[in-house]
């Protein structure tokens, strides 16, 4: 992006979603991007093998950050990262998403009046019990430069008020994200039959959100539903920890008993399984995205959703509970054809140049003298 040496955009990040989803991004920023990660979900994995996998420099880590409750992360992540800033003024900040890291970027970029631009802008589940909500809602209130996947992401921050001269429609860079780390089809057949599954022939499951673990009854009836399916059907579930703890503690070990339950796996398995699963059922926000780029059907668990693209034709909102069998039964009896048809779509996030739109409008954001209020320039459209 630039010849200059010196790491002139601050990314701050702070979870294993938005390295992924960043990391076209930072490669493509290159000597300019300083990635400051918070810890808000750090682990000494991290450091190692997923960040070779995704071929990102080690970041700048802050500590105190994580394991903590939601006030004490962005209170420990704003003023970790107000002292950076001040010592080390970055000419633009990136924050990508929701999390309490992209909120603690945020709150600090604003501070110290330095450009902010919200990759992933405009998602709304208007569900005010989420988190997130409040999360996604601020950044984008304080953003400079809204970087939003979708034409409805763009028209819903429009009813909001925000002025159309600072939303650019980029597409979502998690497009390229799975383009990137999708293995070839040699190497997913053999991470495959080192499983004992054959293509199109498993479900795969993932359940992580607090809504699901955190609840005894909410967590009973989805490892239920996934445990019925694998009388029919074999059920992979990559056991995320804080699912195996709240397993443990309500004393749920049993409802695993004939799923395959393997550790969490590194970015590319995950899409290798993903790639080949004759359907998926998770709670996860980003599951949504990728299922599109695959051409997978998927059955969503959770109460409300911020990526509603996806429902159109890939994917079904269900409650935990019989809705997850019901949904999962209509889908699987689709069969081969259903699979040939979601295949044959384009995903409604893009085109996999997200990254380098978004590059280009940090590019001109930095080397411009325009108002903070204004995206420089025409509009960059997906």
């Amino acid at each position: 992006m630039t010849s200059s040496t010196d790491r002139t955009v601050a990314v701050v990040l702070g979870t294993r979603p938005e390295l992924v989803k960043l990391a076209e991004l930072i490669r493509l920023l290159g000597p300019a991007a300083r990635v400051v990660h918070t810890g808000q979900h750090y682990d000494d994995a991290l450091s190692g093998a997923f960040l070779d996998e995704l071929r990102l420099p080690e970041p700048e880590y802050l500590t105190g950050v994580g394991g903590q409750p939601r006030a004490v992360q962005v209170a420990a992540a704003l003023a970790a990262l107000d002292e950076r800033f001040a010592a080390e003024p970055p000419l633009a900040v990136v924050v990508q998403g929701d999390t309490n890291a992209a909120l603690s970027g945020a709150l600090v970029a604003n501070a110290r009046s330095i450009p902010l631009i919200h990759v992933e802008a405009g998602l709304r589940s208007h569900d005010r019990a989420m988190p997130e909500e409040h999360n996604r809602v601020v950044i984008d209130r304080l953003a400079d430069v809204l970087c939003a996947a979708t034409p409805q992401n763009r028209a819903l921050l429009l009813a909001e008020g925000v002025s159309d001269e600072r939303i650019a429609v980029t597409g979502n860079t998690v497009v390229e994200a799975v383009r990137d780390n999708l293995p070839p089809r040699r190497e997913r057949a053999r991470l495959l039959g080192g499983l004992g599954l054959e293509a199109d022939g498993y479900v795969l499951a993932t359940v992580h959100r607090p809504e699901n673990t955190d609840d005894p009854a909410a967590l009973s009836a989805v490892l239920g539903e996934l445990g019925a399916i694998s009388r029919t059907l074999r059920v992979v579930l990559p056991l995320h920890p804080r699912t195996a703890a709240r397993i443990e503690a309500a004393g749920l070990r049993s409802l695993l008993d004939g799923m395959t339950v393997i550790d969490p796996t590194a970015y590319g398995t995950f899409l290798a399984l993903a790639r080949h699963a004759a359907l998926l059922v998770s709670d996860s926000g980003g599951v949504q995205e990728e299922t599109t780029v695959l051409g997978r059907p998927l059955v969503v668990v959770r109460r409300s959703t911020e990526r509603p693209e996806a429902f159109a034709d890939f994917a079904e909102l269900v409650a935990p509970g019989p809705g997850i069998g019901e949904a999962a039964r209509r889908r699987l009896a689709e069969g081969p054809r259903g699979l040939r048809r979601l295949a044959s779509l384009p995903s409604p996030y893009g085109d996999g140049t997200a990254s380098r739109r978004i590059a280009e409008l940090i590019t001109r954001v930095i080397s411009s003298d325009t108002p903070r209020t204004a995206v420089p320039g025409p509009l960059v459209a997906a």
